[in-house]
């Protein structure tokens, strides 16, 4: 066995986090070598789809929005 093929089948880094719904669209997610929690939300137009009224919910980043950032990064 050749060591691309012993590599395949090792998993070389698994993401540990966790999610907490906090209210409506807010979470709470707790991400490595991250002090303390990332909010995350809606916030303008996405708020707009979503009916949710941003004068009632804090705006907070979208999750799409970090992925939009970890995949341009």
């Amino acid at each position: 066995m050749g060591s691309n093929e012993e590599t395949k089948d090792t998993v070389a880094y698994r993401s540990r986090v966790r999610i907490e719904r906090v209210k409506g669209p807010i979470r709470r997610a707790y991400v490595p070598a991250h002090e303390g929690p990332v909010m995350l939300g809606v916030h303008s137009e996405v708020a707009e789809h979503y009916g949710v009224d941003n004068d009632v919910v804090d705006p907070y980043a979208t999750t799409l929005d970090y992925i939009v950032t970890a995949a341009a990064g």
